[in-house]
């Protein structure tokens, strides 16, 4: 069963975030998609963990199989045209410090992308992201824990991304409160700019339609697909509809079949120093030897 918790709220450890970006990304086609999600956690993931100041990675594989009925549609609030996407990224610091100190070293990883992305769009968030509510104890989920988790991209009615911000911020405060959100964390980053694409990835696209310059992004979890769907018919939600369609033009919801946390609070978790499957061998066979201070030296270092 999954692990929620009905009287502790966690939202508060993620404040130590102070900046962060949330970068999405689509694989490269002539890769299939299960070489795609392997490469991405275990050979990309612990590359990315290593390069200095790096105080938050976390990778959300997405699923583009999953049913349908993930958002619900709304007339006047149309789909993002032609948008797939195999994931999305949080990378984030505990300050501007760090987050240079990762950009100076940041070519080396960048230089990977083009093994198995086909784009990559990397939006800034540099007053960090925002958890409104989280009831779920682990806070370094390393796969499908069996919770109901979407990503949902909102892109501005207009261009005032002030405005837009106000709402979803209103918007946001809305849905935590209901008790049947077990997860909200919202991500509203600067408008994205195609004459400065973001990351700096050799032969990888950066570019993006002007309806996605401007968005916001609710990262949502409930109990199970059941819980969600009847949140979408509560009054909570319903009584959102209208001012919705007044200010999102465009709604995409993606599926999260994974969550794989690399790095919290500027420390190395086992998946970001072993890898994401090599992680899971080593929790599902209780091998507690490899948590060890030695073995994690020596690991890191190759030396005792």
């Amino acid at each position: 069963m999954p692990k929620i918790s009905t009287t502790t709220d966690y939202a508060a450890r993620d404040v130590t975030i102070a900046i962060n970006s949330y970068t999405t990304v689509l694989r490269r086609d002539r890769v299939p998609h299960d070489v795609f999600a392997t490469y991405w956690r275990d050979v990309h993931g612990p590359l990315c963990a290593r390069i200095p100041g790096l105080g938050w990675y976390v990778q959300h594989h997405l699923d583009r199989a999953q049913d349908a009925h993930l958002w619900p549609a709304i007339d006047g609030i149309a789909p993002f045209v032609d948008y797939e996407l195999d994931g999305g990224v949080e990378i984030g610091f505990a300050s501007a410090a760090d987050q240079a100190a990762f950009n100076a070293a940041s070519h080396i990883l960048f230089a990977d992308e083009q093994n198995m992305f086909a784009a990559t769009v990397a939006y800034a968030l540099p007053n960090g992201s925002w958890t409104l509510v989280d009831r779920l104890p682990d806070a370094t989920p390393n796969g499908d824990d069996g919770i109901d988790r979407i990503h949902v991209h909102l892109g501005a009615a207009d261009g005032d991304a002030d405005a837009f911000a106000e709402y979803m911020t209103g918007f946001a405060r809305q849905l935590a409160a209901d008790p049947a959100v077990l997860k909200l964390r919202l991500h509203l980053p600067d408008r994205y700019d195609n004459a400065d694409p973001a990351p700096p990835a050799p032969n990888v696209d950066h570019a993006v339609p002007t309806e996605r310059t401007l968005i916001a992004v609710l990262d949502l979890a409930f109990e199970s697909p059941i819980a969600r769907r009847a949140f979408f018919e509560s009054e909570t939600f319903v009584a959102t509809r209208v001012e919705q369609k007044a200010h999102i033009a465009h709604a995409t919801a993606f599926a999260v079949s994974g969550v794989h946390t690399y790095v919290r609070d500027g420390q190395l978790t086992t998946a970001g120093l072993r890898g994401s499957r090599a992680a899971q061998l080593i929790e599902r066979l209780g091998a507690n030897n490899q948590l060890a201070a030695d073995v994690a030296g020596l690991m890191r270092t190759g030396t005792l």
